[in-house]
């Protein structure tokens, strides 16, 4: 599999190893196999709803450092569903994806992919999310 992406900002690794955060949790589904991940998206697709898939490893600090800011984000966006794959789990996945480092994010919609963000940066996580929200909200008859 790819590299861990070493972009972190904002918290102490040590202290976040620590304190045991998790990759999933919350409104967060952890994906471990291929079926799950179809019938996570096709749930996504049949109710219309955004998908950030968070494609991360077990020993990667930059994922365990975001893992609490992605379930912070799972909480504020109910209505998107938010998925982490293990790399190592799903690799044939992974490479589907084209993910070459961890942690990466992909934001799908209809099952395509809308957006990707390479690193474990907080404030460019929210914000990309904040943006696919807004634009497909858009896009959206309400």
């Amino acid at each position: 599999m790819g590299s861990c992406c070493s972009v972190c900002t904002g918290y102490n690794v040590d202290e976040v190893h620590q304190e045991g955060h998790h990759l999933a949790g919350g409104n967060v589904h952890l994906i471990k196999t291929m079926d799950g991940w179809e019938e996570k998206l096709s749930e996504a697709i049949k109710d219309g709803k955004i998908v950030v898939a968070n494609f991360s490893a077990s020993w990667c600090r930059p994922c365990l450092v975001i893992a609490p800011a992605y379930c912070d984000l799972a909480d504020k966006y109910p209505s998107i569903v938010f998925l982490t794959v293990d790399v190592d789990v799903l690799a044939e996945l992974s490479t589907s994806w084209d993910i070459k480092a961890t942690p990466t994010f992909v934001f799908l919609k209809d099952g395509r992919q809308v957006d990707k963000l390479v690193g474990g940066n907080k404030p460019e996580l929210q914000k990309k999310t904040a943006a696919v929200v807004a634009q497909l909200a858009t896009k959206s008859p309400s």
